[in-house]
């Protein structure tokens, strides 16, 4: 690591947790980010200036007008422009350090798979439980960390699936996968825009935690914050011996 680097990254490298080899681990790091709205954008933000050495960013969406009030990433000129590609450009003028790749269609099968396979944290900064869902069963397979992270209203939640360690829930042990569960939207329901970006800077911060092996994750741990009122809850929880999509992982 040349000086012009160690004085950018300073501020984390004299962390006692993270230190010179925490930094080393980011710059080797691959970040995979499903979605890249209210919550991918302060993720994807936090996750390059900190000098995560690839990241890849991938949402099948384009910007919309609403999404300006809460997705940091785009402007008013990127309207019509898909997600992925403008956040792509965007992180790039950041951070020249770090690779940026844009995958501009929803992934699913094969292409979920290898993008899942690839990366060494995975945050799910999506907006459906069908993606949520296949998700997780892919980094189950593949024991990959997920950071989840949601916004809806006023309420936000993250949790840790740190599928390295044999004991770890999946989210499918939390958040069952019943088929009957519809999906809440911000189209139709609303969101308060900080709170977007409150859990987005923390499912960042988890995946560092992640990738330095530092601190203690939100692995077991469900947290809940009520924006409006100001109020953060924890629920904690365990691996479900009979959970259909980890209960055979060794």
């Amino acid at each position: 690591m040349d000086d012009e680097r160690l004085l950018r990254y300073s501020r984390h490298i004299l962390l006692d947790a993270f230190g010179f080899e925490a930094q080393e681990r980011f710059a080797r790091a691959h970040a995979l980010i499903i979605g890249v709205g209210g919550l991918g954008s302060p993720a994807a933000l936090y996750l390059a200036a900190a000098g995560v050495g690839r990241i890849t960013l991938a949402d099948g969406d384009d910007v919309d007008l609403t999404n300006l009030q809460r997705q940091i990433l785009f402007r008013e000129a990127d309207v019509g422009s898909p997600k992925a590609r403008v956040a792509c450009t965007t992180l790039s003028l950041l951070n020249q350090d770090v690779s940026v790749a844009a995958m501009i269609d929803r992934l699913a099968g094969d292409a979920l798979e290898n993008a899942v396979a690839s990366a060494d944290v995975v945050l799910d900064c999506s907006d459906n439980f069908a993606t949520r869902h296949a998700l997780n069963r892919a980094c189950v397979a593949h024991g990959k960390p997920l950071v989840s992270g949601a916004a809806i209203r006023f309420a936000g939640q993250i949790c840790v699936f740190d599928l390295r360690l044999r004991d770890a829930p999946c989210y499918e042990c939390l958040f069952p996968d019943t088929g009957e569960a519809g999906d809440e939207n911000c189209a139709t329901m609303g969101v308060f825009a900080p709170l977007a970006g409150t859990i987005g800077a923390m499912q960042a911060g988890e995946a560092l935690k992640c990738l330095a092996g530092a601190g203690t994750s939100l692995c077991g741990r469900l947290q809940l914050y009520d924006a409006l009122a100001a109020r953060w809850q924890e629920i904690g929880f365990e691996r479900d011996p009979a959970c259909p999509v980890c209960s055979q992982r060794t």
